[in-house]
């Protein structure tokens, strides 16, 4: 029934920072950017490489999120990324703190977290 995943959408505080955070150092590619005046909102949508894409909204005062992580609904968005240690170390080098690198018990597969600038919980985990 289901073919795959298309979008993830994220309703950010300060559309300029969060699209320069999804940008310039996540990387992800500009498919298309439309204001919408009529909400006073914008609407980026972003790819990655696989042809998954990002929606990424702006709207006037968007509540914050109700608690940390363990509100209901989406818990966090992960990437995979070949080498998790490399894409950490460029990160941090951008200025974004990183959690350490776990191990998934269940795959053996490296993992490890960090957040957007809304404090949105976001996952590295390596390909398999």
């Amino acid at each position: 029934m289901l073919s795959g995943l298309h979008h993830a959408a994220i309703i950010c505080s300060d559309y300029a920072r969060a699209r320069a955070f999804y940008v310039e150092i996540l990387g992800l590619t500009v498919v298309a950017e439309n204001h919408r005046a009529e909400r006073d909102s914008w609407k980026l949508d972003l790819a990655l490489p696989d042809g998954t894409q990002v929606e990424l909204f702006s709207f006037p005062a968007p509540p914050p999120r109700p608690s940390h992580p363990e509100a209901q609904g989406l818990r966090h968005l992960a990437f995979t990324v070949q080498d998790v240690a490399a894409v950490k170390e460029r990160l941090e080098s951008a200025g974004v703190a990183v959690e350490p690198i776990r191990t998934d018990p269940y795959t053996g597969r490296a993992f490890t977290f960090f957040k957007d600038p809304d404090d949105l919980p976001l996952e590295l985990y390596e390909a398999g």
